[in-house]
């Protein structure tokens, strides 16, 4: 019989009305919005209403689909918190592959009398798992949990594992399977891991330099995943595990929260994630519980096993780390739901020139992802709203700064970029929180000025737009621009500013910081960053940060840092920072308890001067050079900051610049504090004192 809808416009009409109202209605019910989707799935499908076919178009998006679900789990993985629970996931990694393992070839071959090779097949079956419910991990912002980092780790083994399993029992039946095909395989896989490992980061830094337009991004990024995944299918690996490699592998040159990733997250969850969920509902087919007995018994003993080994995998890593029941429910969460991957084995398997098994566990498979994935939501559910409470504190969401980041922009070819590192750098947990400025002089005849810095902020909306944050906007005409900056700031309560650094009309560094910059620093004590990018901040290989000594002593010293671990945890780079005395032990302290997941390595120098001058040699033209200084009469000014715009200039002109001058004779002088290496906590003014009295006894 012929579904009620056959033409595109309607097939197409349906798909989202489907995606508008399940997750609407269920939600009323508390069901999860991944089950409301199977669930329409199954009542429009062949097998439920019939208003729908499963026909190649739902097939082909459902496929996308998966691919989208494990391209962004690599994508949004935390590369900091990899390398901190990469041996944690590894471990839970193989649990969760051989605890299944075993238990599906011990039910198939003794309780289900299936020969070695079908047995084999059904352990395959049992380890693989994907990643249906990890959306709901990203809507409660827990990409970076421990329990979350594990579930993401041992998924790329489990299906790793199980995928090589299935091709190695496969191709063991077929004749031809000899030494020489088998080492062949290997140095395949080999070749491809490294391959997709080396060139895909080196071809996406330089394809997204060179363009800037939003929609080719897009694609492009797109084309690197389908490139990773049909190189997996043609060294007999699956699709899906290298749309996951092409995640971990872009992870660090698409910051997070930027435009770019936006865009791919909402795509995904628009159209081609819903596209998948629906698809799996569709071939859920209800009346095979009701066929025959000998099928019921069957999907009941595959599904038993299978949701009992992931379970027992999940309490065997709980108990191994001394976790919580919120860690095993996360777990066991993400972990449990069986998709793409046993969908793939069992189609495989009961394939004609195969025929490892038949269609009644074909049935049973269907049925074991739909139990599955309503098991594996509701508990990913449950574990993300409790982790989600428990790591929200009230300090942490209202921000340590409240005022605004504002930019001031001059010239339409630093538009991108500053706006980019204004994002990168404001604090998320504050609504509004970034401004724009633009400001004419009031003798411009023309007006031309105005008009171009009009257009200077309607591109700065638009990209922040992209990133989904609300960018306020502010046009002014003075007589004096560096006092329209300063009024601005004072009027909008801006924490700190952006400018561009002063350049020569050939991109040359000026080798001085100008009249209006120095004006600005003169007659306002807030943090200024100076900048100047000649490529996006995604793209950059390191992030290399100078810092004079006593920078601890300053008002700003935490706020810039906290700034900086912004940028190095969404760029996922290298922070290598080149300090003097003590000054390291506090950025350290700072960064272990604030953002592990920052790459930080420590460099301490004898001197700043010698630093800066050893430091030419180390910076590269893709680096992020950062260099923090200070305004004059404060503790960490010295004398080498006079000159230090030429000194800039002659020596870091290939590079990205951003000239640092923190916050200083400013609103918490008095009462902020800092932890001394013995565990004390002490004023400015008492370090202040006890530093001239220990000059003094010398």
């Amino acid at each position: 019989m012929d579904a009620l809808v056959t033409k595109p416009t309607g097939i197409f009409l349906v798909m989202l009305l489907i995606i508008l109202l399940a997750p609407i209605v269920l939600r009323r019910l508390r069901v999860p919005h991944i089950i409301g989707l199977i669930l329409a799935g199954l009542a429009v499908g062949p097998n439920g209403l019939n208003i729908l076919a499963l026909d190649p178009s739902i097939e082909v998006f459902g496929q996308v689909g998966i691919y989208y679900i494990m391209f962004l789990a690599g994508l949004e993985m935390d590369m900091g918190s990899f390398r901190r629970h990469g041996r944690q996931g590894a471990l839970f990694g193989l649990l969760t592959f051989l605890i299944p393992l075993i238990t599906g070839f011990v039910i198939g071959r003794w309780v289900l009398g299936f020969t070695t090779a079908s047995s084999l097949l059904l352990s395959s079956l049992l380890s693989s798992h994907t990643l249906v419910t990890y959306p709901i991990v990203g809507r409660y912002g827990l990409g970076k949990h421990p329990s979350v980092v594990y579930a993401i780790v041992a998924t790329a083994i489990a299906s790793f594992g199980a995928l090589l399993l299935l091709a190695i029992v496969v191709r063991g039946q077929q004749e031809g399977s000899s030494g020489l095909y088998w080492l062949r395989f290997a140095l395949s896989i080999m070749v491809y891991l490294v391959g997709v490992g080396y060139a895909f980061p080196k071809l996406g830094r330089w394809f997204l330099r060179r363009n800037e337009d939003a929609v080719t991004q897009f694609v492009f990024v797109l084309v690197l995943v389908f490139v990773s995944a049909f190189l997996a299918s043609k060294v007999g690996l699956e699709g899906l595990l290298g749309a996951f490699l092409a995640g971990l592998v872009l992870n660090r040159i698409i910051p997070r929260g930027g435009p770019l990733m936006v865009r791919l997250e909402f795509v995904g969850n628009v159209i081609f994630i819903p596209y998948f969920l629906i698809g799996v509902g569709m071939i859920i087919d209800i009346n095979v519980l009701f066929s025959s007995t000998h099928t019921l018994w069957l999907a009941a003993v595959i599904i038993a096993a299978a949701i009992f080994s992931k379970l027992l995998a999940a309490y065997v890593m709980k108990w191994l780390i001394k976790g919580r029941r919120e860690d095993l429910g996360m777990m066991f969460g993400l972990t449990n739901s069986h998709a793409a991957g046993a969908l793939a084995i069992v189609m495989i398997a009961t394939a004609p020139d195969v025929q490892l098994m038949d269609a009644t566990v074909l049935n049973a498979t269907v049925l074991l992802i739909l139990i599955s994935c309503i098991v594996s939501s509701f508990a990913t559910g449950r574990a993300a709203r409790r982790l989600a409470l428990e790591i929200t504190e009230t300090e942490r969401n209202r921000g340590s700064y409240h005022g605004k980041c504002l930019t001031a922009y001059a010239y339409p070819q630093t538009v991108d970029t500053l706006t980019q590192l204004s994002i990168m750098i404001r604090n998320p947990h504050i609504a509004d929180s970034l401004m724009g400025l633009a400001v004419s002089m009031d003798d411009d005849p023309d007006d031309e000025v105005r008009i171009n810095g009009q257009h200077n902020l309607e591109r700065a909306k638009q990209i922040a737009a992209a990133a989904d944050v609300q960018m306020s906007t502010m046009s002014r005409v003075s007589s004096n621009v560096a006092s329209a900056i300063v009024h601005t700031m004072r009027e909008v309560d801006a924490g700190e500013v952006i400018l561009g650094l002063h350049e020569t009309p050939e991109g040359n560094l000026a080798g001085k910081l100008g009249v209006i910059t120095t004006s600005i620093l003169a007659t306002t004590h807030r943090e200024v960053l100076l900048v100047r990018l000649k490529m996006p901040l995604g793209t950059v290989r390191r992030i290399v940060v100078a810092v004079p000594p006593k920078a601890e002593y300053e008002v700003g010293f935490y706020k810039w840092l906290e700034h900086l671990c912004r940028i190095g945890e969404q760029t996922g780079q290298v922070m290598r920072f080149h300090t003097c005395g003590d000054t390291g032990f506090f950025i350290k302290e700072y960064l272990l308890k604030a953002h592990p997941s920052v790459r930080l390595e420590m460099r301490v120098e004898k001197g700043f001067g010698s630093m800066l001058i050893g430091l030419k040699e180390e910076v590269n033209a893709d680096h992020l050079f950062v260099i923090i200084t200070s305004r004059t009469g404060f503790i960490s000014h010295s004398a080498a900051f006079h000159t230090l715009p030429s000194v800039i200039a002659r020596n870091f002109n290939h590079t990205n610049l951003i000239l640092l001058y923190p916050d200083q004779y400013g609103d918490p002088q008095e009462t902020h504090s800092i932890f001394a290496p013995n565990g004390q906590s002490v004023t400015q003014r008492q370090l202040m004192f006890e530093e001239w009295l220990s000059k003094l006894r010398k």
